[in-house]
């Protein structure tokens, strides 16, 4: 008898209660201060802490080490669990998978596959949820995989920062160029290519005219169509609330399901306060 075990990490901006409810398990990155200051990702720290200590102090990040992972599937299969699918951060913008799909050789009893979301953050929570609900439907582990890449290619990103300071610093910063465009106050509207890196899609000058670019981009792209919603922030509550409240009234688009929500603080570091984003999930 077969037992599908779906796993993730916290950069999916899925919450602990929402895992423990639905049956998956959250492999948590650290937010790291210094040697002596490191904090897992959602559980140990909030955004607002991570905020409040820039731009005087801008932590790094650390994904999950191959003995925390380790420890997960080895306590996954002693509950009988016979495969799992674990799903992760696009590898264009972090190692975590890589790790993942090392330590999974160590476990040849195990059928696992490991998947590149190629996004982040509720791009690759829809995914994890996607993967929940077919498992509770009863699909087998193959068919419930070959799901998840089709869904994968429906689920676009889009959002804007502040400043690219915090992409910079934590080395994330992709295809996106700035330098002279920040001088300008030109804002890259940022999206995420095929090879799962940032890469700017569109820009314009100033916050206000780069958040209506931000809408206008969405209603073109989903016009006509079924999609789930999320709309996300790093420390932007009023403006995030603000498009939440339009999109959702959208006459042109259909939206079945909407979340609204801060970036989790591992996110927050790379994109420093003032995001706000935009991500969408095509329905087939």
């Amino acid at each position: 008898m077969t037992k599908i075990a779906i796993v993730t990490d916290s950069t999916s901006d899925l919450e602990l209660e929402l895992a423990r409810k639905l049956n998956f398990h959250i492999l948590p990155l650290r937010v790291v201060f210094s040697d002596s200051e490191q904090y897992l990702d959602g559980i140990e720290i909030k955004p607002e802490e991570v905020y409040a200590r820039m731009p005087a102090e801008t932590p790094s990040t650390s994904m999950p080490g191959p003995a925390e992972i380790r420890a997960l599937f080895k306590k996954l299969q002693g509950e009988g669990y016979t495969q799992i699918v674990t799903i992760h951060i696009s590898s264009g913008l972090s190692s975590t998978l890589d790790v993942v799909k090392s330590v999974a050789q160590d476990f040849p009893e195990l059928e696992i596959e490991a998947i590149d979301s190629k996004a982040l953050s509720m791009g690759l929570g829809f995914l994890v949820l996607k993967a929940v609900k077919l498992r509770d439907l009863g699909y087998r582990f193959r068919d419930l995989v070959e799901q998840l890449y089709e869904a994968q290619k429906r689920i676009k990103v889009f959002f804007v920062v502040r400043t690219l300071e915090y992409l910079k610093k934590g080395g994330r910063i992709g295809l996106v160029q700035g330098t002279l465009g920040e001088v300008l106050d030109v804002k890259p509207i940022i999206s995420i290519n095929e090879d799962g890196k940032y890469y700017t899609y569109s820009k314009i000058r100033g916050r206000a005219k780069s958040l209506v670019k931000l809408k206008e981009i969405f209603y073109e792209l989903t016009r006509g169509k079924t999609i789930n919603l999320f709309v996300a922030h790093s420390d932007a509550l009023e403006e995030a609330k603000a498009i939440f409240d339009e999109l959702k009234e959208s006459t042109t688009t259909k939206i079945k399901e909407t979340w609204f929500g801060q970036i989790g603080p591992v996110m927050g570091v790379h994109a420093g306060p003032g995001l706000i984003g935009i991500c969408y999930e095509e329905n087939p």
